[in-house]
């Protein structure tokens, strides 16, 4: 059993965090929105109000986390501000879980957001999980498509400590 953040649970994590836990796993998952957090608890996931354009927001929801979710391939925003969500916060969010728990990181790399920007935010996954020798997965199926349930679940259990898919 592993505890998984999903940031950006909206719909797509909400239905991504019922699968998890129907295996056993402990969710928890990040909105913006106050009246949101209510909701995550009744689907049963750990609601956490949570910003990515705020990384101090996301830092106290990493406690304790074995599994990290990116849902952010279909976020809404200006130009700058998704630049800033696939770059920079993304780069600072992997540094900081050098010192924490979480011991495999899942991006979405497929979605709305312009495909370099997406391209970028699956580099700097790469990266850093390849220097602190973390497995990760890209989803790569956009939401829209029937099969991104599957691919989001094959991607976390691909990184699920102890997992035989997951990459050294």
């Amino acid at each position: 059993m592993a505890r998984c953040l999903i940031i950006a649970c909206g719909q797509r994590g909400v239905e991504l965090a019922g699968e998890l836990r129907r295996r056993g796993h402990v969710v928890r998952g990040t909105t913006r929105r106050p009246e949101r957090v209510a909701e995550l608890g009744e689907a049963g996931i750990e609601g956490v109000l949570a910003d990515p354009d705020r990384l101090a927001t996301l830092v106290p929801a990493l406690e304790h986390v074995g599994v990290l979710v990116v849902l952010l391939g279909s976020a809404a925003g200006k130009p700058a501000q998704l630049s800033a969500l696939h770059g920079p916060r993304l780069e600072s969010l992997l540094r900081k879980l050098l010192d924490t728990t979480v011991r495999g990181v899942v991006y979405e790399a497929a979605g709305t957001v312009p495909p370099p920007l997406l391209s970028n935010g699956a580099a700097a996954v790469a990266r850093a999980c390849g220097a602190s020798r973390v497995p990760y997965a890209l989803i790569e199926v956009p939401r829209t498509r029937p099969g991104w349930p599957r691919a989001a679940l094959a991607a976390v259990d691909s990184v699920l400590p102890g997992s035989a898919e997951a990459p050294a």
